[in-house]
This record gives structure tokens, sequence and C-alpha cells, in this order.
């Protein structure tokens, strides 16, 4: 009987297994489909020579991320590579804004925008000097993150106080506004925030446009070599050399629940799988309280709250293969990014997420396009590209503002005319570019979904990422930390805080917490809060809810407990 199991085989599960294992423990991961990796895996699927990655590709915060660097990956025979510039984003008249990891550099083209633009870029990067550490540490460590965040508001007041949060809450459209007079930084900034579901009005998009923004100036948007699967693969076989089990094709339909604690699973095939210490679930909000956990076990006002989580919007995704390079009409600036953003100016980008707001498939697609082979020599044979781009669909679907009539039956021929329809916005920027597709593979919202159930018709961040399910509220109010109403149960995947991109935050949380509950104070007042929930109080789900965060059990301090990944995706 292993001491935990865990339900899920993508990176937060992968990552809290290795921390389990760790500690010592003995365990055992569960996993549905054919192989690990969830969201970040690579194929060979659009065409034989070419390496693609399936559902995730650049990474900025795995690299920022304290909890993967502690693992040493690199150690595995984990290793990251870099496209000469970050991002960029053209525009249809051949201007492009380009984000360097040099920020001189960065500065330097937004100045050739709008004179100014370059000591505005400079504000920005300063604050980022001056918080970013403490921005990281308070998102990415275990909700409440007391110490981190009282270190935070110490600096935040040093920085301007409530002028700085003002800017942190402010929509990204108003933000950059206020700052930069070209469109070139506005751009970098919106752009960004669109990795996650934050329209350009809405609130808290500037900050998070700039957290990326940052990010990838600073860290890069680095992609493994060899394809997204290196990842995964190196953590399997860490945690295989720790003595951890990984086992696919084992797709979990429950867990079982004796007096209040998760005492087993029962897998598919109809195996019950028993459990000494812990369940640990790398999966969707609503597949754990809604599906592995029957509704007697919870408590009422958690599944009436569960009623209200929000997914973020659906995912539409294209994989080509390039017979050459992408012919950007705006030249090396944009041939040379890893990421390129596609819309032709902050206008647009408001117009598509107003698009989807009102629940119609959009026209113009917003696309993130990776250049896989830009960033990556490996991927495809030299003179070529391996490449591809998503953009973003309603789930349900009013109507279709491009004329297609698109229904959202995502049948062959919907397929079709959407995936012709993004390339026909890159061909807006690469005119040719349709000339020097070799092959292509459509990945519509329910094959996506089919390939991994946690992205939920493609979404990729586990729930939406606006402020009103997040922190506190994320996945559902007062359910900030990994511990759930069943003793022994725990929520490890982007559903929990702080959500979604490649860290492993949400992973590392759940084994922190299990590892914690596992001492026999802990599980008598665990015991103690579940007969309450029980009964429809609300009570604290942690024990240590309210008290600074301890020292981490594995060993890692406060501070960097569980570290910071892109939102898809550029992780």
């Amino acid at each position: 009987m292993p001491d935990a199991l865990v339900i899920g085989a993508g990176p937060n599960g992968l990552v809290a297994a290795n921390l389990l294992a760790d500690a010592g423990w003995s365990v055992e991961v569960l996993e549905a489909q054919d192989e690990p990796g969830g969201g970040v895996r690579s194929d060979r699927g659009v065409h034989p020579d070419y390496v693609t990655d399936v559902f995730s590709a650049f990474y900025p915060l795995a690299v920022a991320s304290p909890v993967l660097s502690r693992l040493a990956l690199h150690e595995e025979g984990l290793r990251w590579s870099h496209a000469p510039s970050v991002l960029a984003h053209p525009l249809t008249d051949g201007r492009c804004a380009v984000l360097e990891r040099d920020r001189t550099a960065t500065a330097r083209g937004l100045e050739g925008f709008a004179p100014g633009d370059a000591l505005a870029w400079d504000h920005l990067c300063e604050v980022w000097d001056q918080l970013g550490d403490d921005i990281l540490g308070a998102l990415f460590t275990p909700f409440p993150p007391v110490w981190a965040s009282a270190r935070l508001a110490a600096r935040v007041r040093a920085a301007g106080g409530l002028r700085m949060a003002r800017m942190m809450l402010l929509p990204v459209r108003r933000l950059v506004e206020e700052e930069f007079h070209g469109e070139g930084g506005r751009l970098l900034l919106a752009g960004n925030a669109l990795h996650a579901d934050l329209a350009p009005e809405a609130a808290g998009s500037g900050g998070f446009g700039w957290l990326m923004t940052m990010l990838g100036q600073m860290y890069g948007f680095p992609t493994p070599v060899g394809g997204a699967g290196a990842l995964t693969a190196a953590l399997v076989h860490r945690l295989q050399r720790r003595g951890g089990v990984v086992r696919c094709g084992e797709r979990v339909v429950e867990v079982t629940v004796r007096s209040g604690r998760a005492v087993a699973v029962r897998t598919a095939a109809g195996e019950t799988v028993p459990v000494n210490r812990a369940v640990l679930a790398d999966v969707s909000v609503p597949a754990l309280y809604g599906e592995l956990v029957a509704p007697q076990h919870l408590p009422p006002r958690l599944l009436d709250d569960l009623r209200r989580f929000q997914w973020d919007w659906a995912t539409f995704k294209v994989d080509w293969a390039l017979s050459g390079p992408v012919p950007w009409a705006a030249g090396e600036a944009a041939a040379g990014a890893g990421t390129v953003h596609l819309a032709d100016g902050m206008d647009e980008l408001t117009r598509f997420s107003a698009q989807l707001a009102v629940r119609e498939v959009p026209d113009r697609p917003f696309l993130l396009f990776g250049q896989m082979t830009t960033a990556d020599a490996s991927r495809s044979p030299a003179g070529t590209e391996s490449a591809w781009a998503y953009t973003h669909v309603p789930h349900r679907i009013r109507g279709d503002a491009g004329g297609d009539g698109l229904t959202g039956s995502w049948d062959p021929r919907e397929q079709e005319a959407f995936a012709d329809r993004v390339e026909a916005q890159v061909e807006r920027f690469a005119p040719g570019f349709r000339s020097l597709v070799r092959a292509r593979r459509i990945l519509a919202p329910p094959t996506l979904q089919a390939m991994d159930a946690n992205l939920y018709q493609g979404a990729l961040n586990g729930g939406t990422a606006a402020m009103h399910q997040q922190l506190v509220f994320r996945p559902v109010p007062g359910m900030g930390r990994p511990e759930t109403p069943v003793e022994g149960l725990y929520l490890a995947s982007a559903g929990a805080h702080p959500g979604g991109g490649v860290h492993g935050a949400p992973g590392a949380n759940a084994a922190r917490a299990a590892l914690r509950s596992s001492r026999p104070l802990r599980r008598a007042l665990a015991r103690a809060q579940t007969a309450l929930a029980g009964r429809g109080f609300r009570t604290s789900t942690s024990p240590s809810a309210n008290a600074p965060d301890a020292p981490d059990p594995a060993g890692a301090p406060d501070s960097a407990a569980s570290g910071p990944d892109d939102p898809p995706r550029t992780d």
C-alpha cells in the first residue's frame, strides 16, 4: 500500500510526487492517458521530421520557479533553449514591437514607436526590480502567504504605496495608455495579458500583463531542447529513481471516503487501490468535487459554490510543418522571436475579447504563434520551421462573426473552416505563409479535452484568471489552500492557488500540506474541521491557515516553498 496516490501525471502531479518521494514516502501516480505529461507533451504527429509541442511550449515560469529549480532537473538531462528574441508583435504596416532579454534593446525599439517610451519602459523595469522577487514569493507561496505578503507590502509602500497598488489593479488598456505614447509598449503588455483570459478592459489585466512581460524579459520564453516532453521525461525519471511508480492508462473514477477520510481510489478497470496517508488530485476542480468525490462527503456550501465556478476560455490550436521560415512582413524583427502575437493593434485585441464576451466566434482571432525551430533548432530539418498557433473561442457559441456559420459542434467542416480562418490571420502579417505548409494538424476544443481531461474544451488555466477567482477565491471562496473537506485529500492542479502555468506550485503546495497533515495533532484537527464542515459550518481549510508558514518539511525555506510557468500557452 503506497503512502500517497497522485491522480494525474501532469506537471503538478509529478512535482507533488517527487516532493513526497524526497520526504521518504512511497508514491504511485495514476494517469488516465497512455503517456504522462498532461499539458506538457510533444510528438511527431504533424510530420515525422518535425517535433511539435502538443499543448504548452514556452516556459518562463518554469525557469523562474523555485520548486522546479530545487528539483535539479538538469541532472535528469533537461536543457533549455531560447530564440534570439523573446516575443514580437508585428503590425500590418510593417512595424513590430519586440521584447528582448536585454531591457536596453527593448527600450530602444519602443522609442521608435514614440519619443519618451524608452523612459516609460525603464520605469516599468525599475518597478520590477523593486517588487519582482516579492511578488513571485507572495504569489507562489501557499495561501495565505503571510511573511511574503508582509515583505511585499513593505516594498510597495517604499515604491509608492497606493499608486503602486493602483497600477497592479488597472485594466491593461488603461495602464498602457497612462504609460506609453506609442503602440509598441502597449501591445507588449496587452498581448501578454491575453495569455490568460483577461480582456484589455478587465480589472487586474494590467498587473498580469506587466508580470508576464517582465518575466519574459528577465527569464526569456525558453523551451526544452527536443520538445516539451523532455520536461515531463525529466520529472518522471527523477521520480522513478526515488522509487516512485507512474501507471499510465489508469483512469481514476472515484475517491473512496470512509469516516471522512480518503482511503483508496477506484479505477475505470474496477481496481481499488488503497492508500496509507494521502490522495493528491491533479485534476480539474469540477472533476474532483463533481465526479470523484461523492456529494455526501462534501459540505453543501461547497457544492453550491461549485455551480459558480468559471472556466477560462476554450482553445483552438493549429500545428504546422513548414517548408521554410515564416515570411513576416516585419522582417527579422518578427522572424527572430520564439513567440509572435498577431493582432493589428489594441482595438483589434479589444474587438476579439468583446466577440468572445458575447459568445461569438471571432472573425479575426488574436493568435499566439510559436516558431519552435527558431527557438530550438532540433525541432525540424535545417531551413524549415515547426510552428503552431492557438486562439480562444467561446465555450457556448451563439454566433459566428466570421460568416462561416460555426456553431461549436466542431465537426470536420467547422474545424477546417476555422483553421483556414487562423491561417488567413497569419497571412495578413506574413504574405505567402500558406504556400509553406507541408502538413497541418487541427486541435479543436473537444480534441484537446479528449487528450487531457483537465483541459475542459481546451481551457488552459484550470479556471478563469479573473480577480473574482484568485487568491482566497480560488477555486471557490474559502478554499484557497490545497486541503479539501475530506481528510487526506488534496487539490494539486491548476484549479488551486496560484493557478495556471507550468511552475509546479499547486503540486508543491499540496505535497507540503500532505506532509504537514501527516502529523498526529494535525490529523486530529483536520478530523474536527471535517466534522464541522459536514454540519454546514465554514471552517479554515488548514490547521495552519491563519498562522505564518512554517519551514517546508522537505527542507525548503518558507519564502520559496512552492515556487512560481506560460500561462500556456507560453507558460
